[in-house]
């Protein structure tokens, strides 16, 4: 019986402890993680703290007797410290101090990431807080429920910032969002995030795009955050979402090697470079399906499938990680925007010669109520028209995550955009048109690259 032990309790520990026990019934991995929350959905705290979710036990994809009835054993509160390859002990130390040392025949590091701590003075005053974990949450919460702020300002506008800014408008919070960036949600196209940013401020946040903050001090009860471009904000509370990075200490330890971003190097069957042990999750590289290269994409989807990988490679099986697009969404107020794949810049940037069309259709027939505009770019290949990514924007009802899941299925099956029109989609009136948004917008891209080739040979 493989003695499997796995560090980390979230996404892709989890997922590793199930799909061993899957694979090998008779292994009962452990499971080593520093808090006491295993298999909560990070992703949902948002939701908890905007309290459209009203308890936050709720966040549990399964309680901790659902994961010791899998034949799963938890040993929570427990920090892994070290790593001894060659004697096979992980050391790990509960709150007190005191040492366990823990055997292994496999080991999987699944340490996730940490919220990146930029050095701005004053980032550690009380009244400061960072989004990342159960413990997070409720240091927010508390802040919110005890001491009743009326005004918030969070640093960054990405996925975090801009979830907690719809958070906290519900939660009657003045709220005024800082991106150091051009536009919020940089990881679209600008004029993608010039809506989410109109979004933003229909319902009342304040953005300031192109400022870096500089200083936070204390100002009476309140926080003064200043920053570039004479940015200054009086504020009862500050969030700070700037991004996360790998949490790679404890593979240091063992002497692992780091690869893109300073995240563990893994091959695709999830082995670090020291023998049996395997990584996955934020704390690890991902392999890109369409530069066909390790980059670093942390997600949750992503750790999932990871984990599952290296579960089933630690009981004895060979699978492989079949790799990641970058596919993601996030919901703004009404707003929803996804992407898949690689935008303009990014192909460029690799090599490719590509060509990205913006479209503008209706997420199902106008004549049938309650139809909105989609915002739809398709980025392919000119000399192959390939697909090499999509963007869509519109409200959320209009099935914007769905619609993006058929560009991603269409990417890893490493379809051509034409081919996308072919796809035998669903239709009915109230939901879609026979030619489905994504095939018009696919339709409308290949239209404009014969346009494109025209013009060409004529020149």
């Amino acid at each position: 019986m493989t003695q499997l032990l796995i560090i980390g309790g979230s996404d892709a520990g989890i997922s590793a402890a199930l799909r061993a026990r899957e694979l090998a019934p008779t292994t009962s991995p452990m499971i080593v993680m520093a808090d006491d929350f295993p298999n909560f959905s990070i992703c949902g705290l948002p939701f908890f703290l905007s309290g459209e979710v009203t308890d936050w036990r709720n966040l549990a994809h399964r309680t901790k007797e659902d994961i010791i009835h899998a034949g799963i054993q938890l040993l929570t509160n427990h920090t892994a410290t070290t790593i001894r390859p060659q004697d096979k002990v992980v050391t790990a130390i509960d709150a007190a101090g005191k040492e366990k040392h823990l055997t292994y025949d496999r080991l999987i590091i699944g340490t996730g990431a940490v919220s990146n701590r930029p050095s701005i003075p004053g980032i550690d005053l009380p009244g400061v807080y960072f989004l990342r974990w159960m413990a997070d949450s409720f240091a927010v919460h508390q802040h919110l429920t005890e001491r009743n702020p009326r005004s918030v300002v969070i640093v960054g506008g990405g996925y975090i910032g801009l979830e907690m800014a719809d958070a906290l408008v519900l939660r009657g919070l003045q709220v005024t969002l800082v991106e150091h960036n051009p536009s919020v949600l940089k990881t679209v196209n600008p004029i993608l995030g010039d809506m989410v940013k109109g979004e933003l401020e229909r319902h009342g946040v304040a953005v300031a795009n192109g400022v870096s903050i500089t200083a936070i001090q204390e100002q009476g009860n309140q926080l003064l955050v200043s920053g570039s471009h004479g940015f200054k904000e009086a504020t009862d509370m500050v969030l700070v979402a700037v991004g996360a990075k790998p949490n790679t200490q404890l593979a240091h330890s063992a002497g692992i090697e780091m690869g893109f971003g300073g995240a563990i190097r893994v091959n695709r069957k999830m082995e670090t470079s020291r023998p049996d042990i395997y990584a996955a999750g934020d704390c690890v590289e991902t392999w890109h399906r369409i530069l066909d290269q390790n980059t670093y994409l942390p997600l949750g989807t992503t750790a999932h499938k990871q984990g599952r990988v290296a579960g089933a490679n630690a009981v004895g099986h060979s699978q492989i990680f079949a790799g990641s697009l970058g596919t993601q969404v996030v919901k703004v107020f009404d707003l929803a925007i996804a992407r898949t794949g690689l935008r303009d810049s990014e192909a460029l940037a690799v090599g490719f010669d590509p060509l990205t069309l913006e479209t503008d259709v209706w997420d199902h027939k106008g004549y049938y109520p309650g139809a909105h505009k989609l915002r739809i770019l398709v980025t392919g290949d000119r000399q192959t028209g390939k697909l090499l990514g999509a963007q869509i924007a519109g409200h959320y009802q209009g099935e914007v995550a769905k619609r993006i899941d058929i560009y991603a299925t269409a990417l890893f099956h490493g379809m051509t955009v034409a081919a996308v029109s072919d796809l035998d989609l669903s239709y009915t009136p109230p939901l879609g048109s026979p030619w489905d948004a994504v095939q018009m917008a696919a339709q409308a891209w290949s239209k404009a690259l014969q346009s494109d080739l025209a013009c060409c040979q004529s020149a």
